[in-house]
């Protein structure tokens, strides 16, 4: 124990310079570490929520709207089979969580519950008393939607994020139907929201000029268009605009590629400039060439955004959205329609706002901590062990620097409870120390001379230093496995804490030690 090999002392070394490399960055200034050249370390400490302020949303995706959404979309199937077979049908619609249609012809409802029962294999059609055909999904059927719904709302959400800028967010499912997101620094929360909250389904419909839009008002509405508001004009009676369109998408935002926030040249107005993929701009060149001089519908989550008449055919697949946008409003169009629409509502079920202050205070808190508790153990250990208890203080202040450089380099988020964890690590630190001095100090007194004392403490002392670190180990990576949030940041603060620990008391102490023990030679151990 005593032998220290050339290549270990200078692994030890070389680790020590790239720990203190690493944490340095975390002494500047978040600017002037960014500003640093690429080959050097820039990489700070990633604050948490608690830490820095920022915004807690827990949302809940309305999986219902999907399902609901499904059956609508049966609808128009179904009139369209039961139409080509030539089977006469009253009462088509979505009643509850199901689709249902009277046939009138009794002696044909068999053969019309069969064309139903083959219209889709996620379907289960079943007759009941009157004719009546009901159309259920399954719960199968259901169960994937639900999971899809949840897993794409979570990578919309994260793209919408991403799009704001804002540095390391959280964001991760909770339960059957939750997602959490945690923006840690943002300084326009009230935005965020905005932009979370709207599911941003954009479609484009050919308006309906066959009824007048009074006649719909007053309930005439035509089978297969029906009445939306328009989103920024007022009407006559001091209500919305409303607007008469058909119910067919002629082209859907799914095909969208590409939005940005543009200046009319024409109104010198913030406008939103949009490009399809092929397959969009085919159908957008088509449905423009067919219905030239006709007003055309561009709806954004139920309301009409604009409704522009088709001067000429638009075949190169790109157009524009105008609405009366400030260039806020043209700005966060932009980000909705390129990150992609929600596939169903989310609703923010609780919302909570750190101050950047509190945080703030937590911060300096979290120091006087560790300072208290770094500057009590470092004065024990000189107390209870002299000059090694100040070999261990060196290794010490590098566990320190090992642990900063660990969170800077893994980017791992430092919150609050994971600075607790970093306090309780300091007081840890020094227990291998602890246990190896102690065993010297007893090798000393049975009449071992220096070399010896300190060989057999370090030999004798280092399974009881590895079971006792690894049962702690382990029970911070159950912490991890089984906790969340402020839990999992303590479980890896504590986890980066007993490993440095003990390399920095088994390698760095030793080599210190032994280093000093060969150059003095001592007759006696001064512990």
């Amino acid at each position: 124990m005593v032998y220290f090999a050339k290549w270990k002392i200078v692994l030890v070394l070389a680790l020590c310079g790239f720990a203190v490399a690493f944490s340095l960055p975390n002494l500047m200034a978040q600017k002037d570490a960014e500003l640093l050249p690429v080959w050097l370390p820039h990489k700070q400490v990633s604050l948490g929520l608690d830490l820095q302020g920022g915004s807690h949303l827990l949302m809940e995706v309305d999986v219902a709207a999907v399902v609901n959404e499904r059956l609508e979309a049966l609808v128009d199937s179904v009139r369209v089979v039961l139409r080509g077979a030539r089977l006469r049908y009253t009462g088509l619609g979505v009643q509850g969580p199901a689709v249902g249609v009277f046939i009138k012809d009794s002696a044909r409802v068999e053969e019309a519950r069969v064309l139903l029962r083959d219209l889709d294999s996620e379907t289960e059609a079943k007759v009941g008393e009157g004719g009546r055909i009901t159309l259920t999904l399954t719960e199968q059927a259901i169960r994937d939607r639900r999971i899809s719904a949840v897993e794409q709302s979570i990578e919309i959400v994260r793209r919408r994020i991403d799009e704001t800028g804002v540095r390391e967010p959280t964001i991760q499912r909770q339960g059957e139907d939750r997602i959490l997101v945690q923006l840690p620094g943002i300084d326009d929360p009230e935005r965020v929201k905005r932009l979370l909250g709207k599911t941003a389904k954009m479609t484009f419909h050919l308006v309906d000029l066959r009824t007048p839009v009074n006649e719909a008002l007053a309930g005439r509405v035509p089978p297969g268009s029906r009445l939306l508001p328009h989103a920024s004009d007022i009407g006559s009676g001091g209500g919305p605009r409303m607007v008469l369109i058909k119910k067919k998408v002629s082209v859907s935002g799914d095909t969208l590629i590409d939005a940005q926030p543009t200046i009319d040249q024409r109104t010198n107005q913030p406008v939103v400039s949009f490009r399809f993929d092929p397959v969009g701009a085919k159908k957008f060149g088509d449905v423009t060439k067919k219905n030239v001089k006709k007003p055309f519908a561009i709806v954004l989550d139920g309301k009409v955004v604009s409704d522009p008449v088709i001067q000429e055919p638009i075949l190169g697949g790109s157009g524009q959205i105008s609405g009366r946008f400030t260039t806020r409003e043209a700005q966060d169009l932009a980000l909705l329609l390129r990150a992609g629409a929600l596939p169903a509502p989310l609703t923010i079920l609780e919302e909570r706002t750190v101050g950047p202050g509190l945080g703030a205070d937590s911060v300096a808190a979290g120091k006087v901590a560790s300072v208290i508790g770094l500057a009590a153990v470092v004065v024990f250990m000189v107390v209870a062990y002299g000059l090694f208890g100040l070999m261990a203080n060196v290794a010490l202040l590098l566990n320190i620097v090992f642990i900063m450089a660990a969170l800077s380099v893994l980017q791992a988020t430092l919150t609050l409870p994971g600075i607790a964890g970093i306090v309780l690590t300091i007081g840890m630190a020094v227990d291998a120390n602890v246990l190896v001095f102690e065993r010297i100090r007893e090798e000393v007194r049975v009449g071992r001379s220096p070399i010896s004392a300190i060989d057999a403490g370090y030999s004798r002392a280092m399974t009881t230093i590895i079971d006792a670190n690894v049962t702690t180990l382990i029970a911070a990576v159950l912490l991890y496995l089984f906790g969340s949030g402020p839990v999992r940041g303590f479980a890896v603060t504590l986890s980066i804490g007993i490993a440095t620990s003990m390399f920095t008391a088994i390698m760095v102490t030793r080599l210190i030690v032994i280093t000093w023990l060969r150059r003095r030679r001592p007759q006696a151990l001064p512990i």
